[in-house]
């Protein structure tokens, strides 16, 4: 199946790549984000790394391999307009995904690196009951002193967040700010900082994953 982001900004007109069963018949869907300079191809290798038959998973490509051009602390107006078409094609899938009959509580988002502070970003945005999200080495988007909406709730979704205490592009204080701030709108959150790992999602990052997952079936 060969579908595109419908909506506006540099995004516009992106693939989206779709593994699993078609939306009519699967009983969740994954959006699934990539982090800088990826594609949706590799951010794919999630849903390889999961047991998950009954998910159908979405996988869009940024333009030009980036959501958005500058550091997520750097001023948001700065990485403009790519953010908010970046939020757009996410809730464009959203969108999708209930026109195909799965409530937003069978959604799951994740990302890892740019992707992971997209969702997070998206969610708090767009306040709800979600399937689970998941945000492997990422934080919400914004300087330091940023205020984030804390209107609507999440009313309990799963969240698990997962990154190195000595990340070199995520400051491990953001991730436990980003923690607090999904816990105040309601979310159910999980945070885990590995000792001295990498950039990277290791097997523990992906059994959480597969546990949100499970939750779906």
């Amino acid at each position: 199946m060969s579908i595109t982001v419908r909506s506006g900004g540099p995004h516009h007109g992106q693939p989206i790549f779709v593994e699993g069963p078609p939306l009519g018949t699967a009983k969740a869907a994954a959006i699934v984000l990539h982090g800088r300079g990826a594609t949706a191809e590799s951010i794919l290798d999630l849903a390889h790394s999961v047991r998950a038959p009954h998910v159908t998973w979405l996988a869009p490509q940024a333009a030009g391999h980036t959501w958005y051009p500058n550091r997520f602390l750097a001023p948001i107006a700065t990485n403009e307009p790519w953010l908010s078409s970046a939020l757009d094609a996410v809730d464009d899938l959203v969108q999708r995904i209930a026109e195909a009959g799965l409530a937003r509580d069978r959604v799951l988002l994740a990302g890892f690196s740019q992707g992971a502070c997209l969702a997070l970003e998206y969610v708090v945005r767009h306040p709800g009951k979600f399937g689970g999200v998941t945000g492997l080495s990422g934080g919400l988007i914004g300087p330091p002193g940023t205020v984030w909406p804390h209107a609507g709730s999440l009313e309990k979704t799963p969240v698990f967040l997962g990154c190195s205490d000595v990340d070199d592009h995520i400051p491990a204080a953001r991730v436990l700010e980003s923690a607090e701030v999904l816990r105040t709108l309601g979310a159910d959150v999980t945070t885990v900082l590995y000792p001295g790992m990498g950039h990277t999602v290791n097997r523990d990052e992906l059994d959480h994953l597969q546990g949100i997952v499970d939750r779906l079936a």
